[in-house]
C-alpha cells in the first residue's frame, strides 16, 4: 500500500467487541468437558424418573491402538441418536465398552518377548495373560480419553469390558449353556486355519483377497473299472497342489456329460503321448487338452456315470510309496461342476468343505486324514514331503507346493501345469492367506434342537435366528436384513474354538478314554458349574489356568483322574456376542428386559458382531437379543479402501 493512500479500515465504522476473533475451541473444548464431567451430565440428564428407557448398545471397539476416523465417525453417529432420544423424552442409556481379548493383543506381547529375547512358551500362561490384560488396560485408558475428546456423551467412568472378572464369569456361563443344553460338540473337520496366527479363524475372521496359485492337471489310473474305460485316466484339475497327498476319492456329477478322449498328436515337451486316453467333461476336454499341449484329439465314447461309480482309481503316488497303497474309490458329488478344470474334483476331505461333507454322508469318517500341522506343515509320517510348509510363518509361500508338483511330474502324475490368479481367503488380522486343515475343534450345532425350552421363535438356533431377522427386528437400511438371513441360512456350524491363551477357556471336561460321539464324552454337571462361575467372579477367567483348577473344579464330584481339562478359548465373537448379557441383562443401567432398541455398526458387522450376538443369543434365550439394527458405510482412504488399523491406512 503506498504512503498516500489511505488505510481505509480507519474510514469505516466497525463494530467493536471484547470477544475473541477466534473461538479457540481446541483449547477452550477440553475445559467445557472437564466441567460437563465435574456436574456428572451424563446422570443429571437422566435424573428425572418416568421416562420410557432407549438402549442403544455399544458394540466394542478393539482394544489396541488410537482411534482413528471411522471410529469417530461411529461413535458420532451413536451419539446424535442417544441425545436425540433424550431429548424426545426417552431415558436413553449408552455404556461404552471395549472388546479386550483376542490374538491382536497376544501379538503385542510376543513381539515385546522377542524383542526381549523372551520364548513365550516359556512363560507361565497366567504371567502372559497378566501382560495383556495390562497391555489391553492401557489402550482402554488412551482410547477412553479420545473418544471423550469428541464430545461423545456415555457412561465413561464404568464401561463395560470383556476381561473385567464378571465379564468373564458371564462369557463362561453363557458358554456352558450350550455344553448344558446339547449343542455343543467336538467334532474334526477342516476349518479356516492361519498358519501365521497358530489357530482356527471364524467365517467373520476371513476376507478375500487375489491370490495366485499354482494350478495343476493330475490323471489319476484306474484300479478296477468296466472294460470301455480299463485303459484310461480320470483328471482332476486343482489350486492347491499340497492337498494331492492327503487325496481319498475322485467326484464327478451325474449331471455333467463325460467323454473318453483319445491324444492323436502332442507339441514338443508335452506330458502327454499319442494313444493315451483321458476322461473329461465334455465341455472341458479341448480347453484341458490345449493346456496339456495337445495338437489333436480324438472323442472316442461316452462315459457313463455307471462306468465311474463302478471305477476305482490309484493314487498318483501309489507306486511311489506304500503310504498311498490304498483304494481311491470314485464318488457322486453336487458341487463338481464343468464351470473351469475338469469336470472331476480331487477330494481331500480332511481340506475342504464339500470333500468333508462327501464323507460325511457316506460314513466315511476314518479315512480322513491327519497330514498337516498347525504351521502348515507336513507332518513326520508323511514320506518325501515332511516339514516341508505351504505357506511360512510371515504367510509367504512354503515349498510344499512345488515339491508335490515336482514328485507328480517324477511319477508321471502329471499333464500339465499353471499358475491362476483367483480370489483366496485370507486372515483379516495378518492379511495372510488361510488353508482348509482338519483339527480337532469345539463347535456349536446350530441346527440341533436346543431343548432349553425357549422354543417360542424355533427349536434350533438357525431357526430361532431366521425368525429373528424376519419379525423382531427393525433393519436400517432393510438390505441388512437380506444380508444377515443370507449369511445365516446358509452357514455351518460355528467353530467355537481358538487354540490360544488370553481369552476365555471353554470351560469343560472330556472323559478319558471316551469318544466325541459318546454320550459322557462331555461333563454335564451343574455344581460344578457353579463352582467355575464362582472362581471367575473373583479371580476372572485366570483361575482355571491356576496350577490344581481341575482338582478344585471336579474334586469331591467326580474323580479329577477320569477326566482331561480343555484349555482352547473361546472365539471373541463369542465373547462381544455375550454383551447382552453382561451388559443389557446384569447391569442396573441396562435394559429392562435384556434387550437393546438398538445396535448400530458399520456393514462388515453383519459377519461380525450382529451375526455372533444373534447366534450367541438364540442359543442362550431363544431370540435376537436386539429389537432394531442401523448400519452405516466406512471411511475411505484415497485409493477407496475401507480404513483400518490393520491396514495402517487411517486418519
Amino acid at each position: 500500500m503506498g504512503s498516500d493512500t489511505p488505510d481505509y479500515k480507519d474510514t469505516l465504522n466497525l463494530p467493536k467487541t471484547e470477544f475473541p476473533m477466534r473461538a479457540g475451541l481446541p483449547q477452550r473444548e477440553p475445559d467445557w468437558l472437564a466441567r460437563w464431567e465435574k456436574m456428572g451430565i451424563y446422570d443429571r440428564l437422566r435424573e428425572k424418573t418416568g421416562r420410557a428407557p432407549f438402549v442403544l448398545h455399544d458394540g466394542p471397539p478393539y482394544a489396541n491402538g488410537h482411534l482413528h476416523i471411522g471410529h469417530a465417525l461411529n461413535k458420532i453417529l451413536k451419539d446424535f441418536i442417544v441425545r436425540s432420544q433424550q431429548m424426545l423424552g426417552r431415558d436413553a442409556r449408552y455404556i461404552p465398552g471395549w472388546d479386550c481379548h483376542g490374538l491382536p493383543i497376544e501379538w503385542k506381547i510376543e513381539e515385546q518377548y522377542r524383542a526381549k529375547g523372551k520364548n513365550k512358551d516359556e512363560v507361565d500362561v497366567v504371567d502372559f495373560r497378566a501382560e495383556c490384560r495390562k497391555f489391553a488396560e492401557g489402550w482402554v485408558d488412551v482410547q477412553r480419553e479420545e473418544f471423550k475428546r469428541l464430545g461423545v456423551t456415555g457412561k465413561w467412568e464404568n464401561p463395560y469390558l470383556t476381561m473385567n472378572f464378571h465379564a468373564e464369569r458371564v462369557i463362561a456361563e453363557e458358554f456352558m449353556k450350550f455344553l448344558m443344553n446339547g449343542t455343543l460338540y467336538q467334532g474334526s473337520k477342516p476349518v479356516m486355519w492361519s498358519p501365521v496366527e497358530k489357530t482356527a479363524l471364524a467365517e467373520a475372521e476371513i476376507e478375500y483377497h487375489d491370490h495366485k496359485s499354482h494350478t495343476i492337471w493330475v490323471p489319476f489310473k484306474f484300479r478296477s473299472a468296466p472294460d470301455a474305460i480299463a485303459n484310461a485316466r480320470v483328471v482332476i484339475w486343482t489350486t492347491t497342489p499340497w492337498t494331492i497327498p492327503s487325496n481319498k476319492a475322485v467326484a464327478y456329477n451325474p449331471k455333467i456329460a463325460y467323454g473318453l478322449y483319445r491324444v492323436d498328436e502332442t507339441q514338443d515337451e508335452s506330458w502327454t503321448n499319442v494313444g493315451d486316453l483321458y476322461i473329461f467333461a465334455d465341455k472341458l476336454a479341448a480347453d484341458a487338452l490345449d493346456k496339456s499341449r495337445v495338437t489333436t484329439f480324438t472323442r472316442v465314447a461316452d462315459v457313463t456315470n455307471d462306468q465311474l461309480a463302478d471305477a476305482v482309481c490309484a493314487h498318483p503316488f501309489a507306486e511311489m510309496d506304500d503310504f498311498w497303497s490304498y483304494d481311491v474309490p470314485m464318488i457322486d458329488g453336487d458341487h463338481v461342476t464343468d464351470d473351469a478344470g475338469t469336470g472331476f474334483v480331487h477330494t481331500a476331505p480332511s481340506h475342504g468343505a464339500d470333500d468333508y461333507e462327501c464323507f460325511v454322508k457316506r460314513n466315511w469318517m476314518d479315512r480322513m486324514t491327519h497330514n498337516v500341522g498347525e504351521m502348515s506343515e507336513f507332518l513326520p509320517h508323511v514320506p518325501f514331503f515332511a516339514g516341508l510348509q505351504v505357506f511360512d510363518h510371515k504367510g509367504k509361500e512354503g515349498k510344499a507346493n512345488t515339491a508335490v508338483i515336482d514328485k507328480l511330474v517324477e511319477a508321471g502324475g502329471i499333464i500339465a501345469r499353471g499358475r491362476v490368479t483367483h480370489s483366496y481367503p485370507h486372515s483379516w488380522r495378518s492379511k495372510a492367506p488361510v488353508i482348509f486343515r482338519n483339527t480337532p475343534q469345539w463347535f456349536a450345532a446350530i441346527d440341533r434342537a436346543v431343548g432349553d425350552g425357549q422354543d417360542t421363535y424355533g427349536t434350533t438356533i438357525r431357526e430361532r435366528a431366521l425368525t429373528s431377522i424376519d419379525k423382531l427386528v427393525k433393519w436400517t437400511p432393510q438390505t441388512g436384513r437380506n444380508r444377515l438371513y443370507s449369511m445365516i441360512e446358509a452357514r455351518p456350524d460355528w467353530v467355537l474354538s481358538r487354540q490360544r491363551a488370553w481369552g476365555v477357556p471353554l470351560t469343560c471336561f472330556t472323559k478319558n478314554g471316551c469318544l466325541p460321539t459318546d454320550d459322557d464324552f462331555l461333563l454335564r454337571n451343574d455344581a460344578i458349574n457353579a463352582r467355575i462361575s464362582e472362581a471367575f467372579e473373583t479371580e476372572g477367567a485366570d483361575a482355571w489356568y491356576k496350577d490344581g483348577a481341575k482338582e478344585r473344579f471336579l474334586s469331591g464330584i467326580v474323580n479329577p483322574d477320569e477326566y482331561t481339562q480343555v484349555f482352547d478359548i473361546l472365539d471373541v465373537w463369542f465373547d462381544s456376542g455375550s454383551t447382552h448379557a453382561f451388559v443389557l441383562r446384569d447391569r442396573e443401567d441396562g435394559s429392562d428386559d435384556g434387550l437393546a432398541d438398538l445396535y448400530l455398526e458399520g456393514t462388515d458387522q453383519h459377519r461380525g458382531w450382529f451375526h455372533s450376538s444373534m447366534l450367541q443369543a438364540c442359543g442362550t434365550r431363544g431370540r435376537a437379543p436386539y429389537r432394531g439394527v442401523l448400519t452405516h458405510g466406512f471411511t475411505l482412504d484415497e485409493k477407496g479402501m475401507k480404513m483400518s488399523k490393520s491396514l495402517g491406512n487411517t486418519i
